[in-house]
């Protein structure tokens, strides 16, 4: 990168700013010619108003210089994934019929932009953020900073992409199948899932733009270089459910259960010896890591989330394609004893009826509750975000999707859903670190806490990124 700032996470960019060395102008043009030098690499950015940025980032140093109080992102150049509204960038989702829409901003930006974060652009998705990776017809596909022939991830893809590549220090994701996390992992970057219900969802598409819904299982998150980012975000997308200024965990008072074995989850090896080697580092500082069992009944939960996330999609589906699922479900009821992400089972959860969906969240209840015991023994339980690291760019049907392992077999492309399950069904908040690398390609991992322990969380994340394992830059090809 040509200007040493933005090889600072955004604390830091922060603290620069508001010492008055470098003006808000000055950063969002350094930011500005970041994008430039990589959007052909990257196709990240997909809508910016650079008119409106910049006058906000003028407004902010005369405030500034005028020794007016200001917020605790004053002046900071942010970007926000392509499914959340802005003010003048309505979320598009991936389609046209979204675009061109007046929208105001979203819960969670309009947080942001008190805080005196100066907002420019937009980040690719996959269409209605349905897939793990960011293309539509819109924009094209967007690429790894790693290695361009492969995915960033989705559906906060090109929210990933901008962070790992030095274009945003800070970006606002959501999450209700690995959205957060699996970019997080496929791009070597740091993200926050929060409890379900802590950070406000409306302005989010889906569901229909407009709605005033707050969608079950689905979650607005923080994505930056830096653990203490994502408090610094979070803390105020809460809305001051959660402190900025914590310190971080004192690391040998921590115990972690590392969860790497299920029936029915698969893991590569590479990305398995990945997570047990940075396991090694935390023990190596000081912090007790135990091997652990699943803490649920993984089939059950598998089974209860399918259906609860397949209610979810289902009801977003255009009514012709929602037909066809309708008249797929009998032969789909007569199939049995097929895996949780079989064709079957997909098509009856799109299908859900409601006494279906009531019965799937009585099993999320009572598994809630089961839950609570692994973390009366652990702070948080360690686990894979995926069962492979980034993958090859393939745009063809879901249907014809596989994923490949190091050993030459595949997997279901669905499987992606099998190691995010745990905290998305139940609610759960969770932190994705970086953990090390398979095969040049980062890894990482999910640090998954008691239901409402984001602070903590947050504090044993931090404490990790400074004193074991944080951010590693990409050898962004341009």
């Amino acid at each position: 990168m040509d200007h040493p700032l933005l090889a600072l996470d955004a604390s830091g960019q922060v603290s620069v700013l508001a010492s008055g060395r470098v003006g808000a102008v000055d950063l969002l043009k350094a930011v500005l010619a970041r994008h430039e030098q990589t959007h052909h690499a990257l196709n990240a950015v997909v809508a910016a108003d650079l008119e409106r940025a910049l006058e906000r980032a003028r407004a902010i140093d005369d405030l500034r210089a005028r020794g007016d109080s200001l917020g605790p992102l004053a002046g900071l150049p942010m970007t926000i994934k392509d499914t959340l509204d802005v003010s003048g960038m309505p979320a598009s989702a991936g389609l046209e019929v979204h675009r061109r829409r007046k929208a105001d901003d979203a819960a969670a930006v309009a947080l942001a932009r008190k805080a005196g974060a100066v907002i420019w652009g937009k980040t690719n998705v996959p269409v209605m953020a349905g897939d793990w990776q960011s293309y539509n017809s819109l924009y094209g596909a967007t690429n790894n900073p790693w290695d361009a022939e492969r995915t960033p991830g989705g559906s906060s893809g090109g929210a990933a992409a901008v962070v790992a590549a030095g274009v945003s220090a800070l970006e606002i994701g959501s999450d209700i199948g690995g959205s957060l996390r699996v970019p997080a992992h496929f791009c070597g970057v740091f993200s926050h899932k929060p409890t379900w219900g802590l950070v406000p969802q409306r302005g989010h598409v889906p569901p229909s733009p407009g709605s005033w819904q707050e969608p079950d299982l689905n979650v607005i998150g923080p994505l930056a270089r830096s653990a203490r980012d994502l408090r610094l975000l979070l803390s105020i997308m809460a809305d001051g459910g959660v402190s900025a200024r914590a310190p971080a965990a004192d690391l040998p008072k921590v115990k972690l259960g590392l969860w790497l074995e299920a029936p029915g989850l698969p893991l590569d090896p590479p990305v398995r010896r990945a997570i047990e080697a940075f396991a090694a580092e935390l023990e190596a500082a000081g912090v007790v890591v135990e091997p652990v069992a699943a803490p649920v009944d993984m089939a059950t939960l598998l089974e209860a989330y399918m259906t609860l996330l397949g209610a979810i999609i289902g009801s977003d589906l255009p009514e012709a394609d929602y037909r066809r699922m309708e008249m797929l479900r009998g032969p789909a009821r007569l199939a049995r004893g097929e895996d949780p992400f079989s064709w079957a089972r997909s098509v009856r959860a799109y299908t859900a009826r409601h006494r279906e969906w009531l019965a799937a969240d009585a099993v999320r209840a009572r598994l809630r509750r089961e839950v609570e015991t692994a973390f009366e023994r652990y702070d948080a339980i360690l686990a894979p975000v995926a069962p492979v690291a980034a993958f090859p760019h393939d745009h063809r049907s879901f249907a014809g999707r596989r994923l490949s392992l190091s050993d030459g077999s595949t997997i279901p492309y669905v499987a992606m859903l099998g190691w995010i399950a745990l905290a998305t069904a139940l609610y759960l908040p969770a932190v994705t670190l970086p953990a090390g690398q398979a095969g040049g390609l980062p890894v990482g991992v999910q640090m998954i806490g008691p239901h409402g322990g984001d602070g903590r969380l947050l504090s044993i994340a931090q404490a990790i990124d400074e004193n074991v394992r944080g951010f590693t830059p990409p050898e962004l090809k341009l």
